[in-house]
């Protein structure tokens, strides 16, 4: 197994939205990414609302360096709200020091004045005409964020589980989060490993 670069105790991210939105794909491709690409140990929990499209979805990423003891997140480091149900439902849970990352186009109230946004929806949408992508932009600026990942992995993990014809506007997607992300997010958490990771 390849030794991850940066030792982490224990990391939780909650990944939050509507059904649609493509949040289970998102855990799935970044579970993957750290686990296999980074050498992570990873678990991945997920939920729905009531209905798949339109209901909540929550997908659920527990990283560490160590096995994993406890698989469900009940401090989480990383909250990333897709919308404003998912913000109002989920803000709760994310732990002192903790980053909350909203999708500014659909979450217009956030509850606090600490937080990271960006219009995820109206960037896929205006940039890349392909609103089903937003997802994978999202992808982009966790990326940036979590400074214990390489883009270069998280890349190799998107394009590996991606159907071939999609594939080169999701890595189009992936790079606008992740220079987005780049150019608006400061402040980061010192915790979340150090020096950056290349790329």
């Amino acid at each position: 197994m390849k030794q991850p670069q940066f030792q982490l105790d224990r990391f939780e991210i909650c990944l939050s939205g509507l059904g649609g939105q493509g949040v289970q794909t998102l855990g799935k491709v970044l579970g993957q990414a750290l686990a296999l690409g980074h050498g992570y140990y990873v678990t991945q929990t997920q939920s729905y609302g009531p209905e798949a499209r339109g209901g909540a979805s929550r997908s659920d990423l527990v990283v560490s360096s160590q096995p994993i003891s406890y698989p469900k997140t009940d401090k989480i480091d990383l909250l990333v709200a897709l919308s404003q149900e998912a913000c109002n439902r989920y803000f709760g849970l994310l732990k002192p020091g903790g980053a909350l990352m909203v999708n500014t186009t659909l979450v217009k109230q956030v509850p606090t004045n600490r937080y990271l946004g960006l219009p995820f929806t109206d960037l896929a949408q205006d940039k890349l005409g392909l609103p089903q992508a937003m997802n994978t932009i999202v992808l982009g600026a966790i990326t940036f964020l979590l400074t214990f990942a390489k883009r270069s992995v998280i890349r190799k993990s998107l394009e590996d589980t991606l159907p071939a014809k999609i594939r080169a506007v999701n890595v189009k997607a992936l790079n606008l989060g992740f220079r987005e992300a780049e150019k608006h997010f400061t402040g980061l958490p010192a915790a979340w490993g150090g020096e950056e990771a290349e790329e």
